[in-house]
């Protein structure tokens, strides 16, 4: 299951370039039955695997701004920090994991739901944007702790944030942002992964599954409708994260 669970991810990323630390913790959640915090873990773990694949290529083709991907770093890394850190200490007691469930359908949710409004309501690139390090790097914070919390929430909220906060190119802010989140996603990753807060056997499985998913997404890509796989994908994912919120509010009244 791990290894299909791990193809079919890293297939849909390399289709729609919806982050993966979004789509895989709920999988893990609802199909696997793997517990909240180590789903989360597991899933940073994953994400670094799939982006040490995908920054590479940014790098060649020059699309990643190096200055604006250190004054992210300098308020994400304390976010994410931060966040793993939050999450930990809830986790350690196991009365709180309503709460866990809760917080972690409610930020899939709204992810998805920002995903599915910008469908209908694309955003432009406008012109004449001036580049304000100072609110990027303090607009990183609250997204490093949503990463280091629940491994979702670079892709969207670093691309909104590059959007308008800076002045670079359509391609730039896709390479930047990608940078951005693969530096989080080892930094968080590798304290769950020092907290013990992952499952060896199932990262492995999904990194494997992954290998032969990113080949055949990539190969797919130039063939499906990417705007319309994200939809479906984010209407999904919308229905995972409002799934997890009622577990969480069904177990409240038992």
């Amino acid at each position: 299951m791990e290894l299909l669970l791990g193809f079919l991810i890293a297939a849909l990323i390399a289709m729609t370039g919806m982050g993966a630390g979004t789509v895989t913790a709920p999988l893990l959640i609802l199909f696997l039955h793997v517990p909240v915090s180590i789903a989360v873990g597991t899933a940073l773990a994953y994400s670094a695997a799939v982006k040490l694949v995908v920054v590479p290529v940014q790098v060649w083709r020059r699309t990643v701004v190096w200055r604006t991907v250190g004054v992210m770093l300098l308020a994400g890394v304390p976010g994410v920090v931060l966040g793993t850190m939050l999450l930990r200490r809830i986790a350690s007691n196991r009365g709180n994991s309503i709460w866990l469930y809760l917080a972690l359908g409610s930020m899939i949710a709204l992810s998805s739901a920002w995903h599915v409004y910008r469908h209908f309501r694309p955003a432009r690139v406008a012109e004449g944007r001036r580049y304000r390090p100072g609110w990027l790097a303090a607009a990183m914070f609250p997204v490093g702790m949503e990463v280091g919390f629940s491994s979702s929430g670079a892709g969207a909220l670093g691309t909104l944030a590059l959007l308008g906060l800076t002045n670079l190119e359509a391609a730039q802010i896709v390479g930047t942002d990608l940078s951005f989140g693969l530096c989080l996603s080892l930094i968080g990753g590798g304290l769950h992964l020092s907290y013990g807060g992952f499952d060896a056997a199932v990262l492995s499985r999904l990194i494997i599954g992954g290998i032969f998913g990113a080949v055949a997404g990539t190969s797919l890509a130039p063939r499906v409708p990417a705007r319309a796989m994200r939809l479906a994908l984010s209407l999904s994912l919308l229905a995972i994260g409002m799934q997890l919120c009622w577990r969480a509010l069904a177990q409240a009244h038992i």
